[in-house]
Order: C-alpha cells, then sequence, then structure tokens
C-alpha cells in the first residue's frame, strides 16, 4: 500500500486549523486520487499523490522542520508549515527545485497587505499573479516569451498552480465555500510567468522596488482578467500607447495598482525612440482621463459619487503602473492587467528569495 500524506485533519468538509498533517493509505493509487478529489482537496485536476517518499525530498532540499511555520494567514489563524507547502507542491506537479519560489511566495501571500482573505472570498474573482525575477528564473526554465499566459511549461503551471492548492488547503478557501467569485478566470488555476529578458531593455520589478540587480524576488500581485491590447500599425510610442486608454477605462478610475505587460515587438518601438518607464508612466497616466460624468456610477468605488466635468485619472499617480515585459518576439499584441479593489484593497507584494 502506498502511504498518502494529507494536507490537514478535514472534519465535516470543513480545513482544521491543526498544523499536523494526517496519513492515509490506500490500496491504490487510483483509488487515492479519486479520495483526494471527492474531498475537495484539489482545483479539480488530477494531482500528482503526495507520498511520503516526495514529501521528504521538498523538505530535505529546505533543510527546515516539518512544523517550521512560513506564515499565518492574517483572518482565520490559520498556521502555514512547510510540510503544508510542501504536500501541496508535490500535488501541483512542482519539482524540488521549485520549492524556494514556493515558499516565498507564501510569504508574499499572508502579508496583511496583500489581503489573500479578501481577494479569497470576494466576488470579484481575483488569481494570484506570481512573478519571478532574477537568474532563477532561467535556470529552473520558467517561460517568459511565448504564449507567456498559456500551457507547456511545468514550472509556470506547476508553480502558480501550488500556490493555489495552498490557498485551498491551508486557508480553506475553496469555491462556493469561502471563495465567492462571481465569474473568476483561468489564472485561478496557475498564473506564474517571468519577464522576456531578451527583450527587456529596463530595470525588472525586483529592481525597481529596490533590490539589487541579480537578485531573486518573488512578487504576487491580486490580478483580474487581462485586458488584451493590439497595435500593429504604428511604432511611435505615442501612438502605441494610445491604444491602451479604452483597456484602461475598463480597470475604472483612481487605480491605485495596474499592471501592464508590453510585448517584445511595442518594448523595441519604445527602446527605438529612447523612452523609459517613467516616461512611460507619466504618458499613461495624463492620457487615460475622464470626466466624472463620463465614468459613470457603475464604475465609481464605493463612497460619494463624483459628478461634473472634473477630471478624474484611471490611475492614482504615475507610479501606479508596474510596467513588465512578457511574450513571444512576434506580434503587437500587450496587456493590461487590473487589480482587486484597485489596486488598494490589495497591495502587492515582493520578497527576496528564500
Amino acid at each position: 500500500m502506498s502511504s498518502i500524506h494529507k494536507n490537514s485533519l478535514i472534519w465535516g468538509g470543513i480545513v482544521s486549523s491543526s498544523p499536523i498533517s494526517k496519513t492515509y493509505s490506500f490500496s491504490t493509487l487510483q483509488q487515492a486520487g479519486e479520495y483526494f478529489l471527492k474531498q475537495g482537496w484539489t482545483d479539480g485536476l488530477p494531482i500528482n499523490l503526495p507520498t511520503e517518499k516526495e514529501v521528504s525530498k521538498f523538505m530535505d532540499l529546505s533543510g527546515k522542520s516539518n512544523k517550521d511555520i512560513i506564515g499565518i494567514e492574517p483572518v482565520k489563524g490559520r498556521e502555514i508549515t512547510m510540510e503544508k507547502v510542501a504536500i501541496n507542491s508535490v500535488m501541483a506537479g512542482c519539482k524540488p527545485e521549485y520549492f524556494p519560489i514556493v515558499l516565498t511566495a507564501v510569504e508574499a501571500l499572508v502579508e496583511s497587505k496583500f489581503n489573500l482573505h479578501g481577494i479569497t472570498a470576494s466576488t470579484m474573482g481575483a488569481g494570484i499573479l506570481t512573478l519571478v525575477t532574477g537568474p532563477i528564473a532561467k535556470e529552473i526554465g520558467l517561460n517568459g516569451g511565448i504564449s507567456l499566459f498559456g500551457p507547456g511549461h511545468q514550472a509556470n503551471a506547476t508553480i502558480g498552480r501550488a500556490l493555489r492548492l495552498v490557498v485551498i488547503n491551508c486557508t480553506g478557501s475553496r469555491s462556493g465555500e469561502i471563495d465567492k467569485a462571481t465569474l473568476g478566470h483561468a489564472g485561478k488555476y496557475t498564473w506564474c510567468i517571468t519577464e522576456n529578458e531578451d527583450f527587456r531593455p529596463w530595470p525588472n520589478t525586483g529592481e525597481d522596488r529596490g533590490f539589487s540587480k541579480n537578485t531573486n524576488t518573488v512578487s504576487v500581485f491580486a490580478g483580474l482578467s487581462p485586458i488584451q491590447v493590439s497595435n500593429h500599425s504604428s511604432q511611435d510610442p505615442e501612438n502605441i500607447l494610445g491604444s491602451f486608454r479604452d483597456a484602461l477605462f475598463a480597470a475604472g478610475p483612481n487605480q491605485g495598482e495596474i499592471v501592464i505587460i508590453f510585448c517584445p515587438e511595442h518594448v523595441q518601438s519604445f527602446k527605438k525612440a529612447g523612452w523609459t518607464k517613467n516616461q512611460i508612466r507619466d504618458f499613461l497616466y495624463e492620457m487615460a482621463v475622464r470626466t466624472n460624468d463620463e465614468w459613470g456610477f457603475g464604475s465609481i468605488p464605493p463612497g460619494p459619487r463624483p459628478t461634473g466635468s472634473e477630471i478624474t485619472h484611471s490611475a492614482l499617480t504615475p507610479e501606479s503602473f508596474t510596467l513588465l515585459v512578457g511574450g513571444g518576439a512576434a506580434g503587437a499584441f500587450s496587456c493590461v492587467i487590473p487589480l482587486w479593489a484597485g489596486g488598494v484593497g490589495s497591495q502587492s507584494v515582493t520578497k527576496e528569495l528564500i
């Protein structure tokens, strides 16, 4: 028989706050997999079974005890231990060398300013967008190029999936229970990327946030559905950036943070014209404005409704724009990723790799 680790004790469908993992035995691996699915311990897809042997590979790499606490979910007070993160990483299909990234991301997720409980319980349906920067991304094969958000890349797919499984099994945020998303989006299964280093002419996000060059960092964002923006007709930076106007309006007014991923074709035009990140931020901020009447009631955050011809920006400040370079070299398709509650109710977190 195969001995199978379970993430945490389960009673009546409620995940307990116990830091102790329980061991189950099954006659066959198929029986074990079906049991996990029926208990709601997965994301609905088949998993790699977390046997003691596989979990120990991750624990041995960490050099820490099973019961060491990585973080505590601040609203429900649930402890997330090394062993629980290892179990969910195995279930997601991670390789042991991905484990430090998963651990660092979990540390970021439980910071109070990220507001993990808020984004998972909200009807707004955010996913966890994880961004890895530094040499580690290339070392483990993270994709920042062709089909950036698509399938076919084990590191991207399994790291993002491990974080979702940690949220499901360590905080109890299952669909229909704590997770009350009206729609959600595919990024809630898995959403982990890096930048396209072959085309990045500027400092990466880690450097933008005060870390030294070549430092390995992990950033987490509470991302809503990406809005694709195309412009194949111009190489002029102002014309290209003007194409983002409607996508930024879709995000809403007064956004505290907005992620924009520029494709290599657009970035090459910016580079040729000598535009810096700060120039792009300033242009986007000044361009994406509407009168309060044009914004309309439906897009205005809760509170007093401004009216009249007074101008309101899409972003709170030029620094509200987080700018990345990603995607394949062919095709002038970039995207805007709005964040949960306007990037104010949940703030992104960047941490140096454990």
